[in-house]
């Protein structure tokens, strides 16, 4: 039940319940009062008040009748659901940071204090987005909740003391076996269950490996990059390295120059170009990684699993013979964003340093939630999810492409063969900030290359042309009704 600190004054042209009323009502209308919560009984508030109970039952009838409260019999009065109500408060508007129109190129790095700019701006300006293309949202209509709900019964109906441990700090080695299993059928990974962690995300993951690698390393990373991870290797105080790339990926002639002792990679899909790391330049990079003795490759794949084109392609570490590979996967994409279970496999000669300067470290996964993955996958449900999901991102990949043909003659499209986004690239030149914006009029949200980008970009470098379109949490109703504004927006470029 929600307490309500009502200030009643001696004013002559208002009465007590009009006091309450409106003062109940404007705490609806501005979201301080949510939906569903419960107010304080006609008795509480009136002894609280000091005023007649009658004084609150008036102003609590009013309420019901426009709608702001229901009354429930025998349990009392509860917020309605009124959100389309929220912008007609009489009140003046709360100051708030106005949300950003454009984005820019070297403004819009997301550091901490450009991130809470933003999410207040997009706070302000959640209910003008009514289409968000985003390159990290995945669909979850169809994950199946009661297989989920199933598992998670019976592992706790038949649970023992022993379940409820601290466990391996590695994570359960079933799990860690299972994953083993799937790695090397489905991507070619070679390796023990020794040689796997398990950790809440990568963002974990990357900090076990900063205490394995040790502190002021230089890291390569390919330019441009998986920003999430650049932050993360920045506080690190890692001496970070941008690489360029070109149509197979960062450029191993231009790697050779540098000092670094790590390289930070996705050969599997670059994110957020969308390149496919050939074979031969792999050959390259794990040559550069064998010329040195304590250099390695960090293999982020993230979204390998979803491959439209051709037959998949082993991974990286699939290929390397010498133990110079760190690879790194999750089944936020696979599965759910939630399930928040990523894993490192480690190679041999790293599991040392593991031991040694991690060991204190206890596993972030939940065991009960490592149990109902590890069911998961091997009851086989993994299986057929991931089935089911590829062929509805494809179907949607391919009716994207589709919806795209009129725009063909202005814009190159990229990164069609695997994950969940493509790219639109301007062939005249118009800038993101004006793609960007131009979209945000008719309520489109779109992500641009830019903010992925290390290095502040020139006005005429390629990467100012280019946005990227997901669609892994939009249907084709969605798809249709978004591309139509889009062409509205920009009618102009097309």
């Amino acid at each position: 039940m929600t307490d309500l600190t009502i200030q009643l004054t001696d004013e002559k042209n208002k009465c007590l319940y009009q006091q309450i009323y409106e003062y109940i009502r404007d705490e609806i209308r501005t979201g301080k009062l949510l939906a569903g919560e419960k107010l304080p009984s006609t008795r509480s508030l009136a002894e609280y008040l000091q005023v007649a109970r009658s004084t609150v039952d008036l102003a609590y009838s009013q309420l019901v009748a426009e709608g702001y409260v229901e009354s429930k019999p025998c349990r009392g009065y509860f917020v309605s659901s009124v959100e389309e109500l929220l912008e007609l408060s009489s009140q003046e508007p709360e100051k708030v940071l106005p949300a950003k129109r454009h984005l820019s190129s070297g403004d819009e790095k997301e550091t901490k204090e450009d991130m809470r700019t933003e999410r207040v701006g997009e706070k302000e300006s959640a209910e003008q987005i009514r289409y968000d293309f985003s390159p990290h949202a995945v669909s979850l209509r169809h994950f199946p909740f009661a297989t989920w709900k199933k598992i998670t019964r019976n592992i706790l109906v038949d649970a023992n003391s022993e379940m409820f441990a601290l466990g391996d700090a590695q994570g359960d080695y079933q799990l860690r076996e299972t994953i083993s299993r799937y790695l090397h059928s489905s991507r070619g990974v070679n390796c023990r269950p020794e040689q796997i962690i398990i950790g809440a995300g990568t963002d974990y993951l990357f900090m076990l490996l900063e205490k394995i690698l040790g502190r002021h390393v230089p890291i390569a990373m390919e330019e441009p990059t998986y920003q999430r991870a650049y932050r993360i290797f920045q506080s690190f105080a890692y001496e970070i390295i941008a690489v360029p790339m070109d149509g197979s990926g960062i450029n191993v002639e231009e790697l050779r120059k540098t000092n670094a002792r790590l390289a930070y990679v996705m050969p599997s899909h670059q994110f957020p170009t969308g390149v496919v790391m050939p074979i031969g330049r792999r050959m390259e990079l794990l040559r550069w990684a064998k010329e040195r003795e304590d250099t390695y490759l960090i293999e982020d794949d993230y979204d390998s699993e979803f491959r439209y084109r051709g037959k998949p392609i082993p991974s990286l570490q699939a290929s390397d013979k010498n133990g110079k590979v760190i690879y790194m996967g999750t089944f936020s994409k696979s599965i759910a964003p939630a399930i928040r279970v990523g894993y490192m496999v480690l190679p041999e000669r790293l599991l040392e340093r593991y031991i040694e300067n991690c060991g204190c470290y206890a596993s972030t996964v939940s065991r009960i939630d490592q149990r109902i993955l590890n069911e998961f996958i091997c009851d086989g449900y993994f299986e057929r999810y991931l089935n089911k999901m590829r062929k509805i991102y494809r179907e949607r990949h391919d009716y994207l492409l589709g919806l795209l043909e009129p725009f063909e003659k202005n814009f190159k499209i990229s990164g069609e063969n695997a994950g969940l986004h493509l790219l639109l690239t301007s062939r005249n030149n118009i800038t993101e900030e004006e793609l960007l914006g131009a979209a945000k009029t008719e309520g489109i949200k779109l992500y641009g290359l830019s903010r992925a980008c290390m290095e502040e970009l020139g006005r005429e470098h390629p990467f100012q042309n280019t946005v990227l379109l997901g669609y892994g949490a939009m249907e084709k109703k969605k798809l249709d009704e978004g591309i139509e504004l889009l062409k509205k927006a920009w009618k102009a470029y097309l």
